[in-house]
Parts: C-alpha cells; structure tokens; sequence
C-alpha cells in the first residue's frame, strides 16, 4: 500500500477525470494501473501527475492508459471570460494556435473573437 500512498494523487485525479474500466494493483513493490480515459488530453494529464510524482520514467509504477476517443485532442467547455486565445494557450501553450481550434469548431463560430460561456468545443489534435 506504499505505492498506493505515493501515487495518490493520480488516483484522484483518475476519479475526478472519471476514467473508466480503472483498476489499481500494488505488486511487489510496483502500481499497476489501467483504465481508459476520454481523450488524448486527459490521459497526457495522467502522465504528467505520474511524472511529476515518479521522475521522468519511474519504476514503482506501471499504468496502462487507453484513450476512448483519438479523433480530438479534447472538448472544452467555455467558461466565463475566457478566449480562443486562452484556451489554446492552455492546450498547446501557444495563444497562436488559436485558428486551430476555430477551424475545427466552424460549424458552431463565426467569428474567432466571439465564444460565449457553455458552448462545447473540438480541441483538434495537432
């Protein structure tokens, strides 16, 4: 259960991700874990709590993450204040990737400058 501990924090964010089909197993001293997430973002988003507690290829864990749909980076829900700009920024990290996001969203913007809050969008993969 030491390996349990330590890596607690993916865990939570697994269930706050609400990945699905998840199993968690301590064997010898190594985390096994696996479960399919929604998009390609969400599991990066794993990867980086596991990196970010284990190093950069850690040993004491091994997580088997599959990804339900591979056709979209992710979908994004706009919040209040929020920009192309903005979202694009959080990610690719790039605010000028922003054409990306409102290419794919054509059918739904008309104008790269004009989001409302609640509306859903494509987050391409890039």
């Amino acid at each position: 259960m030491i390996m349990k501990a330590k890596y607690q924090k993916v865990l939570d964010l697994g269930e706050s991700l609400n990945i699905q089909n998840g199993d968690v197993k301590e064997e010898n001293g190594v985390l096994k874990i696996k479960g399919t997430a929604s998009t390609p973002y969400e599991k990066n988003l794993l990867w980086d709590k596991i990196k970010e507690i284990g190093g950069e290829n850690p040993s004491d864990i091994m997580a088997n993450i599959e990804v339900a749909d591979d056709s979209i980076f992710h979908r994004h829900t706009v919040k209040s204040g929020e920009t192309l700009g903005k979202i694009a920024k959080q990610y690719y990290g790039n605010a000028s990737k922003y054409q990306e996001i409102f290419k794919a969203n054509s059918n739904i913007l008309k104008n790269p400058d004009v989001i409302h809050p609640d509306q859903e969008l494509i987050i391409p993969n890039l």
